[in-house]
């Protein structure tokens, strides 16, 4: 009976930090329904190849080319690796030792790659973290990354590369073991699997005895699948969330063109109205007055204002830094960072769903508006879209930004001076400037 213990505090584990990680997903998924309903299940064929494409094929990621070949690597290092924790938990669950080396060549060249793949996610960590911290990149070193985000960033690459070395310290135990013939580990096939980089790690275990060696594979190994169940339900609190969330944030983007805005329905309605020279402005609509055609609220002022989409891109924001970097309101020193749009909203978004699980009502004293984005971020936007383009997993801050200036303009009629001295002189003169339309053209004089 002692025999399987191991077995089953391992079932306890697993089935334990499952359920942590389905609870996790519960509150995301509420927390993104929050959100305005929006129309995204058009072009299904158009949407999936573009998910291919970007989400899968990583095309936006190559522009910058040091970045994003390091990110290629450990992306594909870090998902194909991890194709070996489906037999790691078959091992712990039923105590069985690689339990898919019945495969023989195969699996030879599965561990091989694994290990080589590995290395190269080590190095490129390293990489990376150099990058973040020595190099001082500009877009690394912007003020809304200042604590918890740029903390955030470095605990993932150090969990990463603890990941690597447990892998490559669990399979040199067990490659020393098997030639060893210790119980357990040894076959009557021979070695089970390829270990081309772990190798490399054996001198370190010479003269050690049989349990020395049992005791340190068995750590490893306990500590490595422990790290990835942690890991998994670290990422709701984590930026790397992207990790989940990338593919279903490609797949519902926006498919229009980046120029093109959206319509109130309601508002358009009532130009139209007051353009038909022959309507009677005090007439009431055909069919009465159909009130789910005006919104509540114009614009968004909160979370809850926008919609489930742009709520699934606050999580998703992996906090990059190329849309900043790309944003000219940014550079010439305005206030504005896309990337803190993003960022503030997650925040807020977080805010109300903590409020949400205590129970009690959203409190309205605080909101995205003004309690996270200042209206100075907001109008110092070009609306130019260089952000979203930007973006290497289609998330959109300018339809943010766009929500919030409707409400500032439509609910609080709290546009700047300089943009309704233009608006009036549209009115009045067709033109933005406060010139006659008789002396419109005077410029062209000279």
């Amino acid at each position: 009976m002692i025999e399987y213990i191991p077995q089953f505090i391992f079932v306890i584990v697993l089935v334990g930090a499952t359920l942590f990680f389905v609870k996790n997903v519960s509150s995301l998924k509420r927390n993104i329904n929050l959100g305005k309903d929006v129309d995204r299940k058009d072009h299904k064929g158009l949407r999936f190849k573009k998910m291919m494409k970007i989400a899968l094929g990583q095309s936006k990621m190559v522009v910058r080319p040091v970045a994003g070949i390091l990110h290629i690597i450990v992306y594909v290092g870090f998902i194909i690796i991890n194709i070996e924790v489906l037999e790691i938990i078959i091992d712990g669950v039923a105590g069985t030792h690689r339990i898919f080396s019945f495969l023989g060549p195969v699996y030879d060249v599965l561990i091989g790659s694994f290990e080589i793949l590995a290395f190269l996610v080590l190095v490129s960590v390293i990489l990376f973290w150099t990058r973040r911290n020595v190099m001082n990149i500009k877009r690394f070193l912007s003020k809304e990354l200042k604590g918890w985000p740029k903390n955030d960033a470095n605990y993932i690459l150090y969990f990463e590369v603890v990941l690597m070395v447990l892998f490559l310290t669990m399979n040199a135990t067990d490659y020393q073991l098997q030639m060893l013939g210790a119980p357990h580990y040894a076959s009557e096939a021979g070695i089970s699997g390829a270990f081309p980089i772990s190798q490399f790690l054996l001198p370190l275990f010479d003269g050690m005895s049989v349990g020395t060696l049992v005791v340190i594979e068995r750590s490893a190994w306990w500590l490595h699948i422990v790290g990835i169940l942690i890991f998994l339900n670290y990422l709701y609190y984590s930026k790397h969330l992207h990790i989940l969330l990338a593919f279903p944030n490609v797949y519902f983007s926006n498919l229009e063109n980046l120029g093109k805005f959206e319509n109130l329905e309601a508002v358009t309605n009532e130009v139209k109205l007051m353009m038909d020279p022959n309507a009677d402005p005090f007439a009431e609509p055909e069919g009465g007055e159909n009130e789910e055609d005006i919104p509540e609220k114009f614009g968004a002022s909160d979370v809850q204002d926008l919609n489930w989409f742009q709520l699934l891109s606050a999580y998703t924001c992996t906090e990059c830094g190329r849309c900043t970097a790309e944003c000219p309101a940014s550079q010439t020193g305005k206030k504005l960072s896309p990337r803190k749009i993003m960022m503030d909203t997650r925040d807020r978004l977080e805010e109300v769903g903590k409020q949400l699980d205590k129970g009690e009502e959203i409190n309205d004293d605080k909101q995205l508006l003004d309690g996270y984005i200042s209206r100075e971020e907001l109008w110092a936007c070009t609306t130019c879209n260089a952000c979203v383009d930007a973006c290497p997993i289609g998330i959109d801050p300018l339809s943010i930004i766009m929500d919030m200036r409707q409400y500032l303009v439509m609910e609080q009629s709290a546009a700047p001076v300089e943009l309704n001295n233009a608006m009036t002189n549209i009115e009045n003169n067709s033109a933005p400037w406060p010139y006659n339309q008789q002396d419109r053209l005077d410029w062209a004089k000279d």
